[in-house]
């Protein structure tokens, strides 16, 4: 259930305010995970250059994957510029309470945040001050340090669904809470520094950040979904487990009867998934994934030379689960390592999320000059 009631409003206090929020990023990173995940944070912003600016709101663009704001700012010469204001998810808008209308044409508004790369005029929204001065930030209001990591489960109630096929060691059905353990889908992945191979390392030195697919609304791929915070659902249909990602939508199937994928099987986002059990942890090992990328900075995925095994180890009461996820592929000359949690709670909803509309990407693209290359490449 959610019980976020909104935007709130917090002291005028300038100093205290930014020192909150850049601790707020640190130990809730997961409430801005998708604009990080889904749509590469780091290609359009620095984390490290905050800044300011002030002006009026003449667009809002309220869609997925990312809500905007279009403002125009006086300079100091006096002429007038426009500055493209990013902020998260609609999911984790709404979340807390912001609407399409919480910021609207005509406002006068004083907006903080990271800015972006090169000079641009783009600005990762972290916090905004309305006319009346009323400020309001995007993440929620102040929790706990440890909320993400908390058991929040209650032992005396059932949260699964139906275990279907009584070879399986328990029930692991009904919804799950992947914000727990999470951390941003950006650099995450073990062993630093990243071990391309000759190609891999060609590859990535060849890919601007600009030409990420999911920036056109394209499927994230298993690696990116794997590492997203947004809740998951899993039914036990017996031959298979159905997992239901929130994120994006996205189904998958687990199969755990030993079947192999036929010869002429697509290559597709998430891949060929084959399961079973070793005592208390899923394993799983998926192929025939289409060619992609790993996380938000880009890394390379082959596609059909990729190979990923997961492990999900359960706790003992089965209420929580550690994830950890090795990819092998041609790319690196060593596996690559994510891992992540998974927990139950009595605030997990699993809720279509709004479409994602490419238009914002497109927009950038003509803007910067760059829409005839795309077409092109």
């Amino acid at each position: 259930m959610d019980t976020a009631k909104g935007p709130i409003k917090t002291p005028a206090n300038i100093a205290i305010r930014r020192l909150s929020l850049c601790i707020l990023f640190l130990l809730f990173g997961f409430n801005w995970a998708s604009a990080f995940a889904h749509h590469s944070f780091p290609a359009e912003f620095d984390k490290s250059l905050s800044g300011e600016v002030s002006g009026r709101i003449v667009e809002v663009w309220y869609k997925n994957p990312h809500a905007r704001y279009r403002l125009e700012v006086k300079a100091e010469d006096g002429s007038i510029e426009e500055w493209d204001i990013q902020t998260t998810s609609l999911i984790s808008l709404r979340r807390v309470g912001w609407t399409e209308d919480t910021l609207k044409v005509g406002e006068t508004v004083r907006i903080w945040g990271d800015l972006g790369h090169n000079n641009t005029k783009k600005l990762f929204m972290r916090g905004v001050e309305k006319s009346d001065g009323t400020e309001l930030l995007p993440g929620g209001a102040n929790r706990d340090a440890n909320d993400a990591n908390r058991d929040k489960a209650d032992v005396d109630l059932s949260y699964t669904y139906a275990q279907v096929n009584r070879d399986h060691p328990f029930d692991i059905s009904g919804p799950w809470n992947n914000a727990y353990k999470f951390q941003l889908t950006v650099d995450d992945l073990e062993p630093k520094p990243t071990p391309f191979s000759a190609e891999g390392q060609r590859v990535f030195a060849a890919t601007q950040s600009w030409q990420d697919d999911v920036l056109r609304c394209m499927p994230l791929g298993l690696p990116r979904i794997f590492g997203s915070p947004y809740p998951m659902e899993i039914i036990d249909a017996g031959s298979h487990y159905l997992v239901l990602h929130v994120q994006n939508n996205t189904p998958r199937r687990i199969w755990m009867d030993g079947r192999n994928p036929v010869d002429d099987r697509p290559l597709t986002s998430m891949g060929f998934s084959v399961g079973h059990w070793e005592d208390d942890v899923l394993v799983v090992e998926t192929t025939h994934l289409s060619p992609g990328t790993l996380d938000g900075s880009l890394l390379p995925m082959s596609g059909m030379g990729t190979r990923l095994v997961e492990r999900w180890s359960f706790g003992d009461d089965q209420l929580s689960v550690d994830r950890e996820m090795t990819i092998y592929d041609s790319y690196y000359s060593r596996p690559l390592v994510r891992r992540r949690g998974s927990i139950r709670s009595d605030s997990v909803e699993i809720i279509e999320p709004a479409p994602c509309d490419p238009d914002g990407h497109y927009r950038d693209l003509l803007e910067s000059g760059r829409i005839e290359e795309h077409f092109r490449q």
